[in-house]
């Protein structure tokens, strides 16, 4: 009942900003969640909506969600084939504190700013490592533009 309660009251703050992020419950389940996150401005996503899906444990907040893209995104700490993000509040810097909206927050954040040394996607780590930021810049552009744009 508790997680219940704080499941709804997260998902109703992220209704207050639709144009941003956008979660709601797979078929009712409110341990299963599917949604878009917005492109950031400034940044190869820009314009991009992209796909996301969330598993929680019963145990969240204790546990952080398992989160992954359902739109493939070119960037060095996402997977491309599996949509999986390496992102440390996702796994070892997780904190009761952390709320869906924020999870959120550092998922967008993590898009602009890449931490190309831990790549999941090595094709695009390789080409910030080697200072290729245009290389890396059209390609991530490209599969924005393929992916996440102009589709419902």
């Amino acid at each position: 009942m508790i997680l219940q309660k704080r499941l709804l009251t997260e998902l109703r703050e992220l209704r207050e900003d639709p144009e941003i992020f956008s979660l709601e419950p797979e078929d009712g389940n409110l341990l299963r969640l599917r949604g878009y996150l917005q492109g950031p401005k400034a940044s190869p996503y820009e314009g991009g909506r992209l796909a996301l899906e969330l598993v929680l444990s019963p145990s969240y907040p204790l546990v952080p969600p398992s989160v992954r893209f359902r739109t493939p995104v070119f960037h060095p700490n996402v997977n491309f084939r599996t949509g999986e993000i390496c992102l440390d509040i996702l796994q070892s810097a997780w904190s009761p504190a952390w709320s869906l909206a924020s999870c959120l927050r550092a998922i967008q954040l993590l898009l602009t700013e890449p931490e190309p040394s831990s790549p999941l996607n090595c094709d695009a780590g390789n080409l910030l490592r080697c200072g290729d930021k245009r290389g890396f810049w059209s390609m991530a552009r490209m599969y924005t533009q393929l992916h996440a744009m102009g589709r419902e």
